[in-house]
């Protein structure tokens, strides 16, 4: 891998994470998501303050970051795996620690949705299938979201080996939405988490 190629994937990954929909949408039906509901900027948040029309949208343009940050350095780059990984991983932390949001952001959970399901979908539907069965116990997004995660680097073990980079994609990706989440952890413990 080119230096020059690692530093375009990094900065097309993370200046596309940094777009953050859910702060536009919010603006456009004239709220301040970050004093609204949980305070988040994320698809989650606008869900619940502005109903799910707008929370779906925020969710599919937020994947598609994902998708595309992964997607065109697999079509350009002849497949390369390791490239798809790093970009995606900069769309994340884009999407979590945007430069247009002095550094704040959502969780990245539908960012990552989108990339894995370019690069490496059975891992995906396995973590998808674990978030509905979750949510739909728990009424919880954060429980189903963190359990999602920490399924991703069990997947790709199984599926992909630890010699591929996706198996460390799987592991950076846990650790990343886990921590993202632990407000959300200290008031599960509290009894505090909020329902859907």
């Amino acid at each position: 891998m080119a230096i020059s190629s690692i530093l375009l994937v990094v900065l097309v990954g993370y200046f596309l994470g940094a777009i953050s929909f859910a702060v536009i949408v919010a603006r456009g039906q004239g709220v301040d998501i970050f004093k609204e509901g949980s305070g988040n900027p994320g698809a989650t948040n606008v869900k619940r303050v502005l109903g799910a029309k707008w929370g779906n949208t925020v969710f599919a343009l937020d994947a598609l970051k994902g998708f595309i940050a992964a997607g065109w350095p697999l079509l350009v780059y002849g497949g390369d795996n390791r490239l798809a990984v790093i970009g995606l991983i900069a769309a994340i932390l884009g999407h979590s620690f945007s430069v247009f949001l002095k550094f704040r952001g959502g969780k990245g959970v539908a960012t990552t949705i989108g990339g894995l399901l370019a690069l490496m979908w059975a891992v995906l539907l396995i973590g998808l299938v674990i978030w509905l069965i979750v949510f739909y116990s728990s009424k919880m997004v954060a429980l189903a979201s963190i359990l999602f995660a920490l399924s991703l680097p069990v997947s790709a073990y199984f599926i992909h080996g630890t010699q591929d980079p996706r198996f460390y994609l799987g592991l950076i990706l846990a650790v990343l939405i886990v921590v993202r989440h632990r407000s959300n952890i200290a008031r599960m413990f509290g009894g505090k988490e909020n329902k859907f």
